[in-house]
């Protein structure tokens, strides 16, 4: 009977020590998730799902080959939806969604495979004056925030930067949109591939660490 009691003694002091182990896992991972934050948990969240959402607006979209790209912009340019932007460096909307007048301004930066990696776009009130306030970015930015969420759905986050100053973000699968005030007069977003960022990044470490690998070989003789 001795024998039989140190068992069970045995088992159930095992019992609670997997327990405890078993607790401290599921703290622990409430721990990380808690460390996380929320522009963290969603990307992480919308990237698992694994789901694609390139489109940008008017027919553009992320990975848009810069061919495709110019001859859709000819296209509309035709129908006067599109023109010439501000320094000839741009493509220009005129909008009438937002409660003013505006305009948006936009050229896409492709990355190394000739594809549309980003979108930047910048809005401004077309008649926008130092001493007209309700025409500022910090309204703005509120207006272009309420079109975007007809456009691409609501769920955008408000992150605040001591510099920065505050930002709004949605992120859709691949797609990442981040919206702000640059200043008074303009708001400025940026469209994002998260899925070619990860891979860039991923590649750059890899090629860091071979280049590290590489200086660190004993060398012979």
């Amino acid at each position: 009977m001795p024998l039989k009691d140190d068992s069970q003694k045995r088992l159930s002091k095992s019992s609670s020590i997997l327990a405890a182990l078993a607790l401290a896992f599921v703290f622990a991972g409430l721990l990380l998730t808690g460390c996380q934050t929320e522009y963290e948990q969603m990307v992480e969240r919308e990237l698992a799902s694994g789901e694609r959402h390139d489109s940008l607006f008017f027919g553009l979209y992320l990975g848009m080959t810069a061919d495709s790209f110019y001859k859709h912009c000819w296209k509309l340019n035709k129908t006067k939806k599109f023109k010439q932007g501000q320094f000839n460096t741009s493509v220009e909307y005129t909008m009438d969604e937002l409660e003013y007048p505006a305009v948006m301004n936009f050229y896409p930066t492709f990355n190394e495979d000739g594809v549309v990696a980003e979108m930047p776009v910048m809005f401004n009130y077309k008649a926008w004056a130092p001493w007209n306030k309700k025409l500022w970015a910090d309204s703005l930015v509120l207006q272009v925030k309420d079109l975007m969420e007809k456009w691409y759905g609501p769920g955008f986050i408000e992150m605040t930067h001591p510099e920065k100053g505050t930002r709004y973000v949605k992120v859709d699968g691949n797609r990442r949109i981040i919206l702000w005030a640059v200043d008074e007069q303009y708001v400025k977003a940026l469209y994002s591939d998260l899925t070619r960022i990860k891979k860039e990044s991923e590649k750059e470490a890899r090629e860091r660490a071979s280049k590290s690998a590489k200086e660190n070989q004993p060398k012979n003789g």
